[in-house]
C-alpha cells in the first residue's frame, strides 16, 4: 500500500496540485515567449512544432525568474509550499525577501516551480486521453483509425492490441510517478530555497531578544508595583492592628489607604498582565505602560510613610520630561518608597527631592536606617539592583548608601533619551 500511497495519497495529491498551479503561473510567460518566437520566425507551424513549443518553454523561464527577485514573491510562495508540498513551517521563512540572497533564492525556487509544474502541467492534460484511447484500443476497432493514434497498420496486430491496456495503464502510473518524484523534488529543495537566510535567523534573534526585553520590562514593573503595594499595605496593617483599641479613626484611616493602594495596584496588575497575555510581539504600548510624575502624588498620599516632598523646576509639568524618562523616574521613586518601608524604621519619615537641572532630572531620597538589615527577606534584594538598572537602560546612573546616618539614594536621568520618541504618552 505504499507505493500507492506515494503516487496517489493525500500528499501526493496536494503536490501534483502545486506543480498544476505552477503550470498556471507559467502560461503568461509562455504565451509572451511563444509571441517572441513566432516574431522570429515567421509564425509558420508555431503551435504544431515541439521546437518552437521548447524554445518558448526555455525563454519563459528567465522571464520567470526575473518576476521571483520581487520581495513579496517569498511569502506567497512559502504559503504554497507549506499548504501544498508538506513543508514544516519551521523550515521556512517568514515574511518580504530581504537581501539579495533571499532574493535569489526565491527566485530559484520560483523558476524550479515553474518548470516542473509546467511539463507535468503539460503531460497532465495530453497524456490522460492518450493513455485512455490505448486502454480502450482493443474493445473500439474505430479508434485505430483515428488521427490520436495515428491509424498506424501496427495497431491491428493482436500482441499490441493485447498489450494496449497495460500500455494505458503503465502511462498513467509513469504520470503519477512523474509528478510524485517532481514534488518530492521541490519538497526538498523548499527548506534550502525558501528557508531563513542568515540575516533573516539575525533578524528572528532580534525580535526575539526585543521581545524578551519588553517582557523582562513588564515583569520588572510588575515586581516595583506589587511590592511597593504590599509593603505599604504590610506597615498599615500592622500600625491599625496596634492601636485598633485604642484609635479608630486612625484604624479607618488606615483600612481606607489600604483599600486605595490595593485598588490601584490591582489595576496595574491587570494592565500588565493583559500585556503579557497578548499573542505576538509587544508593540510600543508595551514600553509605553505605566503612570509618570504626574501621578506622584497619588502615590506620595497613600504610600504608608510621611513623605517630605520637594520639587525644583517644574518635573510634573507637560514636556518638561519626557514620557519614557518621566515613567521610569515614578518606578524608582516607587521603589525607594518600599525600600524605606522595608529597612527603616516604623513610620521612618522620607525625605524627597526631585529637581530638573539643565540637562537631566535628580531623584534624591533619604530616610532614617532602621535595626534591620538592608536585605531583610528572602529571595529580597532586587529592588535597588532594578533602579540602577533603570538609570543605565535610560544612559543616567544611581546609587544608594549611608550617608550621616541616613539611607540615601540618588538617581539622575537625562531628560531626554534618543529613539524613544515613538513611545508617547497618549498612547498608553
Amino acid at each position: 500500500m505504499k507505493p500507492v500511497a506515494a503516487l496517489f495519497g493525500r500528499r501526493a495529491r496536494l503536490r501534483w496540485l502545486h506543480l498544476i498551479i505552477g503550470g498556471a503561473l507559467l502560461m503568461p510567460y509562455f504565451l509572451v515567449a511563444t509571441v517572441l518566437v513566432g516574431m522570429a520566425g515567421g509564425g509558420e507551424q508555431l503551435f504544431s512544432s515541439l521546437s518552437a513549443q521548447l524554445v518558448a518553454f526555455a525563454l519563459a523561464l528567465p522571464m520567470a525568474a526575473a518576476t521571483g527577485f520581487f520581495a513579496l514573491v517569498r511569502p506567497l510562495c512559502v504559503a504554497a509550499a507549506r499548504a501544498l508540498c508538506g513543508v514544516p513551517p519551521a523550515l521556512l521563512a517568514d515574511g518580504p525577501a530581504r537581501t539579495r540572497q533571499a532574493r535569489t533564492r526565491t527566485a530559484g525556487w520560483f523558476t524550479l516551480h515553474l518548470a516542473f509544474g509546467g511539463i507535468v502541467s503539460g503531460a497532465t492534460l495530453a497524456l490522460p486521453p492518450f493513455a485512455v484511447a490505448v486502454v480502450c484500443l482493443p474493445f473500439f476497432a474505430g479508434l485505430r483509425d483515428t488521427w490520436l493514434l495515428d491509424g498506424s497498420p501496427v495497431l491491428r496486430e493482436p500482441w499490441v492490441l493485447a498489450l494496449a491496456p497495460f500500455a494505458g495503464l503503465a502511462m498513467l502510473v509513469a504520470l503519477a510517478l512523474a509528478a510524485a518524484v517532481a514534488g518530492e523534488v521541490l519538497a526538498r529543495r523548499a527548506p534550502v530555497l525558501l528557508g531563513p537566510t542568515p540575516e533573516d535567523r539575525l533578524a528572528a534573534a532580534e525580535r526575539r531578544a526585543a521581545d524578551l526585553a519588553v517582557r523582562n520590562r513588564l515583569a520588572r514593573e510588575l515586581h516595583d508595583s506589587v511590592g511597593h503595594a504590599l509593603s505599604a499595605v504590610t506597615l498599615q496593617a500592622g500600625a491599625a492592628r496596634r492601636v485598633l483599641d485604642r484609635d479608630p479613626e486612625f484604624v479607618r484611616e488606615a483600612l481606607t489607604a489600604i483599600e486605595k493602594t490595593t485598588r490601584r495596584t490591582v489595576g496595574e496588575l491587570d494592565s500588565v498582565l493583559g500585556l503579557l497575555r497578548q499573542d505576538g510581539e509587544p508593540d510600543d504600548e508595551g514600553m509605553a505602560y505605566g503612570p509618570g510624575l504626574d501621578a506622584l502624588g497619588g502615590l506620595l498620599a497613600h504610600c504608608g510613610v510621611p513623605v517630605a516632598y520637594e520639587r525644583e523646576g517644574d518635573p510634573e509639568g507637560p514636556g518638561v520630561v519626557q514620557p519614557v524618562v518621566s515613567r521610569e523616574a515614578y518606578r524608582i521613586v516607587q521603589e525607594g518608597l518600599s525600600n524605606a518601608l522595608r529597612h527603616g524604621g516604623d513610620a521612618s519619615p522620607v525625605r524627597l527631592l526631585v529637581a530638573v537641572r539643565e540637562r537631566e532630572l535628580e531623584i534624591v531620597m533619604e530616610n532614617t536606617l532602621g535595626e534591620r538589615p538592608a536585605v531583610a527577606r528572602p529571595g529580597g534584594g532586587r529592588g535597588l539592583r532594578g533602579i540602577a538598572e533603570r538609570a543605565v537602560l535610560l544612559g543616567g546612573r544611581a546609587e544608594a548608601r549611608p550617608v550621616d546616618g541616613v539611607w540615601r539614594l540618588t538617581a539622575r536621568l537625562p531628560l531626554t533619551v534618543p529613539g524613544t520618541d515613538g513611545v508617547q504618552e497618549g498612547r498608553r
